[in-house]
């Protein structure tokens, strides 16, 4: 490998990979079973200056850890950027039930194993998640049985549609009409609702709708 790509395209490759795939460098190394140092950019150089190679080996196990392929990695060594692979399955959650502890990070994040799955051809974002709507507070934008796709790592700018969860665990899908340091203001698709005024104190975390089954 060595003598078909440099140093620096080889690390450029695995640098890539990483952020891909929602990891650090060190989160990477650790989950492929390596030291967190191993992939740190003060490794990737010996004390006196040469430089160090990722072994295949350790190529292999960041690979099947990242959920990556040989030919994307090949790819990035060529330096065809080309497009993340796209996901078949993203974790769906019914939305009555994300108001409840344990299905979401500080962030806004999904974890826990109480997920179930849902295939979404054609979704890249690997923070993406997907919560399933009940209820008629939403029309007539989203009926109960319509899935929306939330992206807890997208930019919010005015006028996006976002779920938003409180801190006393209410989650709603609202427009993102305002926001300031203070507080959020948010429009209802139901016209029979007013626009509700949130202080940030009082909001545990939203996200951006990027997709809906309708």
């Amino acid at each position: 490998m060595a003598k078909m790509f440099s140093h620096k395209q080889v690390w450029a490759a695995i640098d890539t990979i990483a952020e891909r795939y929602g990891f650090s460098a060190s989160g990477l190394a650790k989950k492929s079973g390596l030291d967190p140092t191993s992939f740190n950019p003060s490794k990737r150089n010996g004390p006196d200056g040469r430089p160090r190679w990722p072994t295949t080996e350790s190529i292999a196990n960041l690979l099947e850890a990242a959920g990556a392929s040989v030919e994307e990695f090949a790819d990035l060594l060529s330096g065809r950027k080309g497009q993340p692979p796209k996901r078949k399955h993203i974790p769906l959650l019914g939305l009555a039930r994300a108001g409840k502890g344990g299905y979401f990070d500080d962030s806004g994040f999904p974890v826990g194993n109480g997920w179930d799955e849902i295939d979404v051809p054609g979704v890249t974002d690997n923070t993406a998640y997907a919560l399933e709507i009940t209820g008629d507070s939403m029309l007539p934008v989203y009926r109960e049985g319509d899935t929306i796709i939330v992206s807890p790592g997208a930019t919010v700018r005015k006028g996006d549609r976002v779920v938003v969860r409180t801190t006393d665990g209410q989650v709603m899908a609202k427009v993102m009409q305002r926001q300031t340091a203070k507080n959020v203001e948010l429009a209802s698709f139901n016209a029979a609702h007013d626009t509700k005024t949130l202080d940030m104190k009082d909001v545990d975390w939203m996200a951006r709708i990027i997709w809906a089954s309708q």
